[in-house]
Formats: C-alpha cells, structure tokens, sequence
C-alpha cells in the first residue's frame, strides 16, 4: 500500500507566521505532528511519503504513486484542503480525511471517502482492520459526535 500524507497550506494569517519565519529563516512554524502520528501508527510495510505544503509543492507524480492521500488540517486550512480535495479526485485518489477540521465540520465533506475522526490512536486501528477485511466505512469515531 503506498500512503501519501498531505499537510495543507496556511493561508496569510496570524497562524501562517509568513513573517516572524524570515527572522528565523525557517518556512513553517506548525509541523505537521498529527500526520507524523498517523505515519507511526501505519503498518511497517506500507510505503508513505510526507508532503507539507508550507515548506514544499505537492507534485502530481506524488498523488500518481499514492494509492491513498491521508489529509489533517485545522478549521484555518479549509481553502487549502478543498482544492487539494479537488486535485485527489481529479485523479480519482481515495481519501482520508482526519484531525482538527475533520472532527468539527466531517459533513461538509462527504466527498472524503473516509473519515477517521477524534484521537488516531483511537480510531485508525479500527479503519485499518477494516480496510484489510476489505470493508473500510465512510466515518470512524470515538463515539464523541455529541461533542463533534
């Protein structure tokens, strides 16, 4: 299986840090952490590629090779996910949809095959499971939508 996992840009906002950064010459202040979580939590044999778009372009040989684009963002990234949505199923590429944004406002986006939402820890396993025996859903939770 080859995992491609996406971080969205930032647009110019207090939380893109576009100009504190040039003082400290780095080009992003926000790690993609929940990615690099879900990356640890994949089976050891599958290939994965990490594409953070504050820092590098998202090249289309990329969502060629992938067979599944993970995508997290926070409620600030929404442009930046819907038009790498858009780029994914141009492709036709299977999506995964998680994190922050996800979690809040999962119906605004049933075009996201699957959504694996609250804690990864939690609710990956469970759509992994599910994926292998070839019968992956279109929502996972923690059994919080009351909260979400």
């Amino acid at each position: 299986m080859k995992i491609l996992l996406v971080y969205p840009k930032f647009p110019e906002t207090f939380w893109s840090f576009k100009y504190a950064l040039k003082f400290i010459k780095k080009k992003a202040g926000n790690p993609p952490l929940g990615l690099l979580t879900v990356a640890g939590l994949l089976p050891r044999e599958w290939e994965q590629k990490l594409v953070d778009l504050n820092v590098t372009a998202l090249k289309e040989a990329d969502l060629k090779w992938a067979d599944f684009v993970f995508i997290s963002a926070m409620a600030v990234q929404k442009d930046g996910v819907r038009e790498l949505i858009a780029r994914c199923k141009a492709l036709g590429k299977r999506i995964v949809g998680g994190g922050p944004l996800f979690t809040v406002s999962w119906k605004d986006y049933p075009e996201v095959d699957h959504l694996v939402l609250h804690e990864a820890e939690i609710t990956l396993p469970r759509f992994l499971a599910d994926l292998e025996q070839g019968v992956p859903q279109h929502l996972y939770t923690a059994g919080l939508e009351e909260w979400a």
